[in-house]
């Protein structure tokens, strides 16, 4: 159903250009947040749902009595290995689908929509196919996230948060990279998991300083996230990896 939805959105949505196609999609995600929050009956409404998982997936399941280096194989390591094995091999078949014919075809239709088109690709049927390509994974995604939380709902899925966190991603690793995506992915993860224990840090360390001490108050880190935000676009405004690649390109001229 999600296929054949972006490929239907695709089709209207594919005629228009850069804020405008930005736009439609975020319409049309919202208008589907407010569809699965109302149709309680298929997915549980604002509630969501709740499913069991395998046996083996759940964190009473113990492989082995005794722990190994330390660490207790239970069934919520497994199920986190199970995911990281399958968000690695989907970065790996998204290089190969960039690194295929059909993705060189995108990227020249990235570079000069015209050009492309006028040495003979169908321009639309190549953006339509990618929208779906796009989606087909965006679900897969979603679908290991709801295996993680044993829980799936609105919020959780289809909130307007997940696509600002799934921008702000794309923008500090760097937009038109796969790897962008998963150094962003990775930087923004640390910084929710470890900004409040710095701020912490800091908030104890100038406790002189009452005006400061409380700036830096750990219940304010997400002021702290927006200004790092802020900071790695003025810095790095094609992103880490289009940073590193203009630094490497530029090496190699100087040689």
């Amino acid at each position: 159903m999600s296929l054949l939805l972006s490929l239907a959105v695709g089709l209207f949505s594919l005629r228009v250009r850069a804020i405008f196609f930005a736009m439609i999609t975020l319409a049309v995600a919202s208008a589907f947040q407010t569809l699965a929050s109302q149709l309680s009956d298929i997915t549980g409404g604002e509630d969501g749902l709740s499913f069991k998982v395998p046996e083996w997936l759940s964190p009473s399941f113990e492989l082995l009595e005794n722990p190994v280096l330390g660490v207790m194989i239970d069934g919520r390591l497994i199920c986190y290995y199970l995911l990281f094995g399958l968000a690695l091999v989907l970065l790996l078949a998204l290089l190969r689908i960039v690194n295929s014919p059909f993705g060189r075809v995108l990227q020249a239709i990235r570079e000069n929509e015209f050009r492309a088109e006028a040495i003979g690709y169908r321009v639309v049927v190549y953006r339509t196919l990618s929208s779906v390509l796009s989606a087909l994974f965006a679900c897969m995604a979603g679908a290991m996230l709801a295996l993680w939380l044993r829980y799936n709902g609105p919020d959780t899925s289809l909130s307007f948060e997940i696509m600002m966190d799934v921008l702000l991603i794309v923008v500090i690793g760097g937009m038109g990279t796969i790897y962008g995506a998963a150094i962003g992915a990775a930087l923004f993860l640390v910084a929710q998991s470890y900004l409040q224990d710095l701020l912490r840090l800091a908030s104890e360390a100038t406790a002189a300083l009452p005006v400061l001490s409380a700036l830096l108050s750990p219940d304010r880190w997400l002021l702290w996230l927006g200004l790092l935000f802020v900071l790695s676009v003025y810095y790095f405004p094609t992103g880490i990896v289009g940073r590193l690649r203009h630094q490497a390109a530029l090496n190699r001229m100087g040689a």
